[in-house]
Order: structure tokens, then C-alpha cells, then sequence
């Protein structure tokens, strides 16, 4: 291996009062290197990453030794470190909807790295930011520079985070989780910028994941972190052929897809079925003359049908209309058409009729977290709805709060804490508890494990799971990660611009799609080069 470019000696990571949450952690990436650091949500991946810029928060204590081409960062001033930061490191954030200021056009937010990096000033810089977003293959950038994070898609915004972060030039590029949030077709996209931007500018890159399949694309080492320690570094191939620890060997076999498909369940009991369902959304007016624009038909004439007992899986790229249709479901935005759920027309319901449906039709969400009041207990978020919707006697609501943490996996003394108090997978197990609470016939779960760790991911899946086999309870699972569909879903619906363009048993369409759509989605799905490359090695 060539001379390190990075190289972190005996790193640990410290709370104020001696809690270690970096513990002793030594690796060294190369130049042109793409590193990937894997484990489970907590596992200290990103405070190690931040701990690179300097970054941590003021609560916590750095040690051991960074050295970047022969640099100790550890020994530079605060201002010595700013020319670091951007300028020899730069780093691509997980989410750039937060990363960026939504009250700062795209193009002024590039250029103020440029101001702090660069000499460039005037029009050169503004070249400059114009070169950088057609680098990153952003369409018409002399127009985009001028446009606001909210204007662009999560695709776009990634890509403008990836220029925010080349715009200094720097040596080392730090990308945490960069397509964590993204369908399979941009998320395609997305790497393959990355690997291009990495081999024409032979950057080293510190690559943050719990997706295998990332890994097995990208990869060139892999280094494998648990309770904050650093349990093996290895090649690649030397990761997936015979990796010692066990916990390594869990996670790749947590990673590789099931091979065994969920068979189709008899539809004779129906308990949600669309016809011919449209969602609209009026269009803006724009310019000078504030002329109307064309409507958006987000939902174009949609049918499905969902058993009792049964998961459908609604898959598609973003901006298809997954998201619309839940929400038209469960009369957050008008939409015509007939939805008859327990056999009545919920899109012609008053709000007092669909008051009953509701403790029928729940949703979990893709961000917990954003969902609860920070300000109530776990127990309060979970009883709410039986207090809301009048479930069960007033005084039995208590222990089944209590019955359901425990039904979730998490203990009964959680009921008096609060939500920043738990990891992303137990937020996620409250929010399941919370749709049980008021005894559904059908969920809603919206990508409800996009933001988790495989090990994690396959605990939530067994739940809902075991949970259906128990309740018998319905799932309309929206998500754009064909890797987990296999385990969860009896029936594959996808989606393309508004309508269902195919639809049948998750073997059928899996390994025998019919669309070209569907195959270019199956296609893009990192697990492929996973499932390449463990037959590769093995």
C-alpha cells in the first residue's frame, strides 16, 4: 500500500465524566483509497468521522493522534483548523435538507466555501460554482446556482452537497451515509458520481454505511466498529470470504436478501381496495405575469387491493406518488376516486364519519422521531391515541401500554422516558406500538426502516412479522429498498409516475419482471454487487 494519506493512532472519544464512546481506535487510509467503515447505529462510525474535522461537541474529550499527510490536527489551533476543514477534508452529510440553509439559494452556499478556501472572488468564483454543478451533474446550473435547497429534489440537494464539499479541493472526503434517504435509481446515480469525481480527482475517501451492498460496490478496505471499538480492518474480499469476528459475519448475513419468497395469501377477505384513485396538485404561479402553471397529477388512476393479513410492498423512485397515496389514504390531502377501506368510501367520508375509521387505519412513519412530541413521555405518545379515539376502558389503557412496550421488544420502565432518550430502532419500535395502540386493521408504514442498520432493519421486520402472524393485521409497506421486499411483502405493486405499471406475487416480480422500469430498479439495488461479490469470494 502506498504512503497514508490519514492515518489515526489509539483514537478515543470521551464524555466529561469519563464515559468512553471511541475507544482505541487506529486505521490509515491510503491516497486514491476508498475506506468503508461499517457497523450498527450507535456503533461510534460518525464520531469518529466528526472527530476528523474537529467537530465534537464541547461535553466531549478527544484523544490518541490524527495525522493528515504527516499533519498532527490534533496539535492546530482552532484557526489553523478551519483551513483544514473544507480546504484538506471535506464531507458529505447523511441528510442535506438540514445540512443546508434553506434561506441561502444553492449557488451562495458553494461560493461560501469558495470564499473561505479559494481566492477566487467576483466572476471567476462564480465560473467556478457553475463548473462545480455541472460536475455533479446538476442540469442547467446558471439557472439552478440561483435556486433554494426546497426547490430541488433529494438527488439534487446530495449533489449539491457533494460540490459543497469538492468546491475546497480537498485530499480526504468524508461521506456519512450520503445515500441513506435516496430511491435505488438516484442512489445509482449518486455513487457512480462519487466513483467517477473519486478516480478523476484521486481523492481518498472515508465511506460511512450499514448498507453491504455499498460496500461490495465501493469498497476497497473495510473496517468493522462495535460499542465504539474497531474489531477487524480487512480487504474487501478478504471481508466477505472470511471475515473472524462474529459480529462481522452477522452483519454480512444480515445484508445478503432473502432467497426464500413470502407466498401469496388468499384475497378473500379485502380490507383496503382503490379504484381508479387520483391525487391532483394545483400549479403554482410563476413569473412576472404570475401565469398559472399545469396541474400535477401526483396519483393517475390507481387500483390495488390489500387482504386481511396480508403485505403489499409499493416500491418506486421518489417523486412517484408512494407517499401521496398514504396520505390520501389517510385523508391528510383530497384526492377522487373510490378507496373503500372496511367497506366504506373513505374519499367521501365527512371528517366526524372518518373519525371511527381512524383508530382502524395507522401509519408509522419513516422518522419516528419527527413524529412524536418531544415534550411527552413514550408512555403519553402511546396512549394518546386510545385517549383520542376512546379505546378500551379508561383504567385498563395503562397496563396496555405497558403490555404493548413489552409486545415491541423494549421494557416497561421506557414508559417514563422521553424520546431523545432512545436509539433510531427503539424510536421505531414506538412508533409501532403507538399504531397498535388503538388495534388497526391495516398500516401504513412509510419506509420505516430506511434510517437503520441492517442488524437493526432485520429486528424491526421480524417484528412487524411476528406481529401479523399474532394480530393478523394488514401492512401497506411503501419503501424503496428491494433488498428487504422478499421478507416482508406477499405482494409487490410498483409504481412509475403516478400509476401501478406492474403488480403481482414478490417471486414473480422479483425474478421475473415484465416492465423495463421495474427492471431498471432491480438493477440499481446495491445488493446485486453484495450478492456478486459474496459469490465471488466464497
Amino acid at each position: 500500500m502506498s504512503q497514508p494519506l490519514l492515518q489515526v493512532n489509539q483514537l478515543s472519544i470521551s464524555l466529561a465524566e469519563g464515559k468512553k464512546l471511541v475507544d482505541a481506535v487506529s486505521f490509515s487510509i491510503a491516497k486514491g483509497e476508498i475506506f468503508a467503515l461499517v457497523g450498527e447505529s450507535g456503533s461510534g462510525k460518525s464520531l469518529t468521522a466528526l472527530s476528523l474535522m474537529r467537530l465534537l461537541p464541547k461535553n466531549m474529550q478527544l484523544s490518541g493522534e490524527i495525522r493528515l499527510d504527516n499533519t498532527d490536527l490534533l496539535a492546530l489551533t482552532e484557526k489553523q483548523m478551519r483551513a483544514i476543514r473544507g480546504g484538506h477534508i471535506g464531507m458529505i452529510f447523511q441528510e442535506p435538507m438540514t445540512a443546508l440553509n434553506p434561506l441561502m439559494r444553492v449557488g451562495d452556499q458553494i461560493a461560501e466555501v469558495l470564499q473561505l478556501q479559494t481566492d477566487l472572488r467576483g466572476k471567476a468564483q462564480q465560473q467556478r460554482v457553475i463548473a462545480l454543478l455541472e460536475e455533479v451533474g446538476i442540469p442547467d446550473p446558471s439557472e439552478r446556482m440561483s435556486w433554494y435547497p426546497h426547490q430541488l429534489s433529494g438527488g439534487q440537494k446530495q449533489r449539491i452537497m457533494i460540490a459543497m464539499a469538492l468546491a475546497g479541493e480537498p485530499k480526504l472526503l468524508i461521506a456519512d451515509e450520503p445515500t441513506t434517504a435516496l430511491d435505488v435509481t438516484i442512489q445509482a446515480q449518486v455513487l457512480a458520481l462519487l466513483l467517477s469525481i473519486q478516480q478523476k480527482r484521486g481523492l481518498s475517501v472515508l465511506f460511512i454505511t450499514h448498507d453491504m451492498g455499498l460496500v461490495a460496490q465501493l469498497a476497497h478496505r473495510v473496517g468493522v466498529m462495535l460499542k465504539g471499538k474497531l474489531l477487524e480492518v480487512l480487504p474487501v474480499d478478504q471481508f466477505f470470504k472470511s471475515a473472524l469476528h462474529p459480529y462481522t459475519k452477522r452483519l454480512i448475513e444480515n445484508a445478503l436478501p432473502v432467497t426464500e419468497f413470502r407466498a401469496p395469501i388468499a384475497q378473500n377477505e379485502i380490507v383496503l381496495a382503490t379504484e381508479n384513485l387520483r391525487v391532483r396538485f394545483a400549479g403554482r404561479r410563476k413569473g412576472w405575469l404570475f401565469r398559472k402553471q399545469p396541474d400535477t397529477l401526483a396519483v393517475d388512476g390507481l387500483n390495488l387491493s390489500i387482504a386481511k393479513g396480508e403485505t403489499l410492498a409499493l416500491v418506486g423512485e421518489s417523486g412517484c406518488g408512494k407517499t401521496s397515496l398514504a396520505q390520501a389514504l389517510l385523508r391528510l390531502i383530497p384526492a377522487q376516486g373510490r378507496a373503500v377501506f372496511l367497506n366504506q368510501n373513505l374519499l367521501t367520508l365527512t371528517e366526524r364519519q372518518m373519525r371511527p375509521l381512524r383508530k382502524s387505519l395507522q401509519v408509522v412513519f419513516q422518522d419516528p422521531y419527527g413524529a412524536f412530541n418531544p415534550r411527552m413521555t413514550v408512555g403519553k405518545i402511546i396512549r394518546e391515541g386510545m385517549d383520542s379515539l376512546s379505546v378500551g376502558a379508561p383504567e385498563a389503557r395503562a397496563a396496555r401500554v405497558l403490555a404493548l412496550l413489552k409486545l415491541v421488544g423494549l421494557d416497561e420502565s421506557h414508559a417514563d422516558r422521553y424520546p431523545h432518550e432512545f436509539s433510531g430502532g427503539q424510536r421505531q419500535r414506538i412508533g409501532i406500538a403507538r399504531a397498535l395502540a388503538v388495534e388497526p386493521s391495516l398500516i401504513i408504514c412509510d419506509e420505516p426502516t430506511s434510517a437503520l442498520d441492517v442488524t437493526v432493519r432485520g429486528q424491526i421486520l421480524d417484528l412487524l412479522d411476528a406481529l401479523q402472524q399474532k394480530m393478523g393485521v394488514s401492512y401497506l409497506f411503501i419503501t424503496h429498498d428491494l433488498s428487504i421486499v422478499p421478507r416482508i411483502a406477499h405482494r409487490v405493486a410498483v409504481m412509475q409516475a403516478g400509476k401501478i405499471v406492474e403488480m403481482g406475487s414478490t417471486e414473480q416480480v422479483l425474478t421475473h419482471p415484465q416492465q423495463d422500469y421495474t427492471k431498471t430498479l432491480l438493477a440499481s439495488a446495491p445488493h446485486h454487487y453484495l450478492q456478486a461479490k459474496v459469490t465471488q469470494v466464497v
